[in-house]
């Protein structure tokens, strides 16, 4: 069964003041900075039951350029992936076309790991 997501409002539940209205602290996406000074680190790692997985991290900006970034990498590998937490995961071992495919694209991004 899926968990219900809190609402994160700093303890406020409930306020008598008529005017009141609740604004969060952290409503601002981080601005995506240009292509060539994203420096960005792909990594090979093993998650789930030992399966290979590419993953690139250090992308500066918000969830939405990162999301479009992550869609473009798994359409240019034919293969399937995510976008949490800060990382874009493609499945099974892409680093090397992951690496080109970003550096041809303008990115400054290396292979990081063993």
């Amino acid at each position: 069964m899926a968990r219900k997501q809190k609402n994160n409002r700093g303890g406020i539940v409930y306020s008598t003041n008529s005017d009141f209205s609740y604004e969060a602290e952290n409503t601002h996406q981080q601005k995506t900075i240009p292509f060539s000074q994203q420096k960005l680190r792909v990594w090979r790692e093993s998650k789930r039951g030992g399966k290979q997985v590419t993953v690139v991290r250090d992308f500066v900006g918000s969830d939405d350029d990162m999301k479009d970034l992550g869609k473009q990498l798994k359409s240019h590998c034919g293969v399937g992936g995510s976008t949490k937490n800060g990382e874009i995961l493609i499945q099974g071992d892409q680093r090397d076309k992951v690496v080109a495919y970003l550096q041809k694209e303008g990115y400054a991004a290396k292979p990081a790991g063993g």
